[in-house]
């Protein structure tokens, strides 16, 4: 007889520029880096990210498919299809992304010989030294050993995400292709979930209008008093 009470929201804490260039480069001899690199540069959820093949990554096209999740929860393992046809996407990547991941791509193949394994397209992206899928706890607990080691604060891998939605807005980008690439299930649900951001952009964008629209003129009232004036009967008085 008593409603169930709505949980909160949590609190979103997105990197400054400034903040993502710290962490990185305190991350940058981490083993972790090319995950943590990858998720700022694409937005893409620690699932997601986990549950990359090679064959999802296309280096030409500079484009990831996302078809999977990996998942590890009360010791059971799973890789699972998207739930929704949204995040089931193709997301565009940057030229340092596709750049980097070419990169990495080599390193890793040379891993995998000199462990005696010849990587193919199947193999995930993002593994244990071993190749084996890297458990979510120990990636959270690592990432936040690096957060901590970067002076930042109340940073969750998943502000990562976060943090690459609120850069595409401050750079102008439109909520459409920001919604599509981190597969929301509708524009306004992106706008409703960065609507803070989109307020703090309002000074920005007034300033931006103030730029390009000319000047006003006054002495609109003034032409039209001249004209009424001699139209007008001055009493006479006795």
């Amino acid at each position: 007889m008593v409603d169930a009470p709505s949980p909160g929201k949590k609190t979103m804490r997105t990197l400054t520029p400034d903040e993502v260039e710290i962490l990185l480069d305190v991350a940058k001899d981490s083993y972790y880096y090319p995950i943590i690199y990858t998720a700022i540069s694409t937005g893409l959820r620690q699932a997601e990210l986990l549950g990359l093949r090679w064959r999802d990554i296309n280096l030409d096209e500079t484009s990831i498919s996302v078809n999977r999740a990996y998942y590890k929860r009360g010791g059971v393992s799973q890789f699972i299809e998207p739930k929704t046809q949204h995040s089931r996407r193709r997301v565009a990547m940057i030229e340092k992304l596709e750049k980097y991941l070419r990169a990495y791509k080599k390193e890793r193949g040379l891993l995998s010989l000199d462990l005696g394994k010849i990587m193919n397209l199947d193999d995930l992206v993002f593994t244990t030294i071993e190749g084996n899928p890297i458990n979510p706890s120990v990636l959270t607990h690592n990432f936040s050993r690096l957060v901590y080691k970067a002076g930042l604060k109340n940073i969750r891998f998943h502000d990562l995400r976060h943090t690459f939605a609120s850069l595409m807005l401050l750079k102008g980008v439109a909520p459409k292709v920001i919604s599509e690439a981190l597969g929301h299930s509708s524009v306004a649900f992106t706008m409703d979930t960065y609507s803070h951001i989109i307020e703090g952009m309002q000074g920005d964008a007034m300033a931006l209008l103030d730029k390009v629209l000319p000047e006003g003129v006054n002495g609109t009232f003034e032409k039209i008093n001249a004209k009424l004036t001699p139209n007008l009967e001055i009493p006479t008085l006795n």
